[in-house]
């Protein structure tokens, strides 16, 4: 029976789902005992029968969650009964050396990188896969001049397009943290009860390298009997990161989205119901899920934390909330990553709503750049400054256009020319260096993402 969402598969895609099943969990653990025996045998640990013998039972696909559950119910212990359940598999005199000088952590806390590792290999090509398609919404809509809305106030002109350039560009950084914090969360650590590699010896750290290498994971420099829990906290913290850009993606998406600014909407199907009430509603639904899941995401964060500072060599406070944290982290993460392509990629943009919004202030948005005239005729920014407050103030109470108020004005009719202030309010010429940025974004997208697109 399905408790919650993510179970009944409403959050979460199939293929993230998989990493973090049980059998697959069984399965990345039956894989380590498998490199570990046939690394050891390969440097004179245990008989090389017994490593092939022992690699090809765990890697046999027979061994499975029913059964070591049944082994688990009498020892209480998982790990016990994953090694009993391999032990099972092979011949008896093989059977000694099986987990040969490894502890229970070393299976889980590698098996987590295992988990961490193919999780990343889903997530990373997706947030490369964004990166680009806001790059090139960032192109579609560069010379669109639109609102720039600061304290949710019309502020000044922005190209539309600068909107998309800045989330393109912070995707494409989150491209590079990920590659990051590969060498430092995806570890391997078979290092035994206390990290010493008591049972091996001195060739235990030859051991974990090639396991590592094997598993295509990282050794540990230094371990106690768990790899410290500081690197589990970076992984769920770049998540809950690339979480919170998508979020601010997401609640723009939403307030442009409103009726009242209506520059975008998220495409609605054929059929697509808004509201059981009412008929004419189209809610940014997707968004809205981005926004919900995304504090989920954020709430592991803190769990993470709290796990750094364990008693002595370790204890147990970490290990049951872990279950829970590097799931969820990661298939949120992947749910809301495939929300928001799904979204940028079906965008509906309203051109012609983003100019009328323009002069919704009746051209006082221009303001700034009336400004600029005045301190280029010479006149004192502070003295500037307050006519232009002076006469937008007016216009506003009067309800006319602010282009007419300053040419109306005696201050600004004597500093400038009639053809000098309709020159002002021509929203195309005040994009700034908006082509450039945008090209300059579109270069470092496209330089990051080449490998994944």
């Amino acid at each position: 029976m399905a408790i919650l969402p993510i179970d009944s598969g409403r959050y979460g895609t199939k293929e993230m789902m998989n990493i973090f099943s049980e059998q697959m969990k069984v399965n990345y653990q039956l894989e380590i005992e498998g490199m570990a025996a046939i690394s050891q045998s390969e440097i004179g640990i245990i008989p090389k029968t017994a490593g092939n013998i022992i690699f090809k039972a765990a890697t046999s696909g027979k061994i499975t969650v029913k059964r070591i559950k049944e082994l688990e119910a009498k020892s209480d212990h998982d790990t016990a009964a994953l090694v009993e359940s391999l032990s099972e598999k092979c011949a008896k005199d093989t059977r000694p050396w099986i987990h040969y000088g490894l502890t229970s952590n070393d299976l889980v806390d590698t098996s987590n990188s295992m988990q961490m590792r193919d999780a990343l290999q889903i997530i990373e090509p997706k947030v490369a896969k964004l990166a680009s398609l806001l790059a090139k919404r960032a192109i579609k809509h560069g010379k669109i001049p639109a609102v720039g809305r600061t304290h949710g106030q019309h502020a000044s002109i922005i190209s539309f397009g600068l909107k998309f350039a800045n989330w393109a560009a912070e995707m494409a950084k989150h491209v590079e943290r990920i590659e990051e914090i590969k060498k430092r969360v995806l570890i391997c650590k078979t290092l035994g009860v206390v990290g010493t590699g008591s049972l091996m010896g001195a060739k235990s750290l030859e051991v974990q390298k090639r396991v590592a290498k094997r598993l295509n994971l990282f050794s540990i420099d230094v371990a106690t009997q768990i790899i410290p829990r500081e690197r589990y906290a970076e992984y769920v913290f770049e998540l809950a990161l690339i979480g919170a850009t998508l979020e601010k993606i997401a609640v723009e998406i939403r307030n442009l989205q409103r009726t009242e600014i209506g520059e975008v909407a998220e495409q609605f199907k054929k059929g697509q119901m808004g509201s059981s009430a009412v008929p004419v509603k189209r809610n940014p639904i997707k968004s809205e899920r981005v926004s919900s899941l995304s504090k989920i995401l954020r709430s592991q964060i803190g769990i993470t934390f709290e796990n750094i500072p364990l008693w002595h060599e370790r204890d147990l406070s970490n290990s049951a909330n872990e279950r829970f944290v590097l799931p969820t982290a990661s298939i949120l993460a992947d749910e809301m990553l495939e929300t928001m392509i799904k979204i940028i990629s079906n965008l509906i943009v309203n051109e012609r709503k983003i100019i009328e919004n323009l002069y919704i202030t009746k051209g006082q948005i221009f303001a700034e750049f009336v400004l600029e005239a005045l301190i280029k005729k010479g006149v004192p920014r502070f003295v500037a400054y307050r006519d232009v407050q002076r006469v937008a103030f007016e216009a506003q109470d009067k309800g006319i256009q602010f282009s007419d108020a300053v040419k109306n004005d005696k201050v600004f009719s004597s500093k400038l020319t009639e053809k000098e202030i309709d020159s002002i309010f021509s929203p195309e010429k005040h994009l700034g260096a908006s082509p450039q940025i945008i090209s300059n974004v579109n270069s470092l997208v496209q330089k990051t993402v080449k490998k994944f697109i």
